[in-house]
C-alpha cells in the first residue's frame, strides 16, 4: 500500500531521487537531505503507514524490520561502537513533517541530551 502524494512513497518508488544507504524487501534507508548529525539516515517501510503507532499496531514485524535496519545502518556507517540514536517523531510537537512512518538514525558525533527547546 502506498500513498500517491507521500514524499517517502515517491522516494521508495524511485520517483524522487535519494542517496541510498541500505535496503531489503521491506525497508529502504537513505540519507536525510537536512542532516542533524554527521550521520543522519532515514529508514522507511516500503509500505505506507502514517506513523510508528499505526505501524506497530498493524504490522509489529515490519516495525522490528525498521529497527533492525537501523542497527545495520549504524554498522555500515561505522557508528555502532561510538553510539547512535534511533528516533521516531510522531505528531506536531515532535516536529514530524512527513506523514510516513520513518526511523531516524543519527550519530558520528556527540548528540547531547534530549529535552525542551529554549
Amino acid at each position: 500500500m502506498t500513498e500517491p502524494e507521500c514524499l517517502f512513497c515517491k522516494i521508495v518508488a524511485g520517483d524522487v531521487p535519494s542517496t541510498p544507504v541500505y535496503e531489503n524487501g521491506t525497508v529502504y534507508a537513505f540519507r536525510d537531505i537536512n542532516p542533524q548529525a554527521r550521520v543522519h539516515v532515514l529508514v522507511v517501510s516500503r509500505q505506507h503507514y502514517e506513523d510508528a503507532g499505526a505501524l506497530a499496531g498493524d504490522d509489529p514485524a515490519l516495525l522490528a524490520d525498521l529497527v533492525l535496519a537501523g542497527v545495520e545502518v549504524a554498522r555500515q556507517e561505522g557508528i555502532e561502537r561510538s553510539g547512535y540514536r534511533m528516533v521516531f517523531n510522531t505528531g506536531e510537537d515532535a516536529g514530524r513533517t512527513v506523514f510516513h512512518a520513518h526511523l531516524h538514525v543519527l550519530g558520528g558525533e556527540g548528540l547531547g541530551l534530549f529535552g525542551r527547546v529554549g
